[in-house]
């Protein structure tokens, strides 16, 4: 997803997510874009500090289906059906 297409999506009420359904796109008070990981409420900012560039890579954003989120709220799969547990290259993918 692009950052205009997060972005929409947030504003529209959908869940977004970043990498698996851990991390999750939201809205604060003041206007900004966050990325919040659920299990410890640590959180970064949607972008660089600029505002342009993603911090993740627009693939690995997409939005909730409603499975990932009524049935299984702590799946980690992503739409391609793969969990997210290494980074590429095999390295271990640590929460933020």
């Amino acid at each position: 997803m692009t950052l205009d297409e997060i972005k929409a999506a947030v504003d529209a009420g959908h869940t977004v997510h970043w990498a698996n359904t851990g991390y999750v796109v939201h809205k604060d008070r003041l206007g900004q874009y966050l990325i919040t990981y659920q299990p410890n409420s640590s959180c970064i900012g949607l972008t660089d500090r600029g505002g342009h560039g993603l911090n993740g890579k627009e693939a690995e954003f997409f939005i909730a289906r409603s499975e990932d989120s009524v049935e299984n709220p702590g799946s980690q799969s992503r739409p391609d059906g793969h969990g997210r547990s290494t980074a590429p290259g095999g390295a271990v993918a640590h929460p933020l």
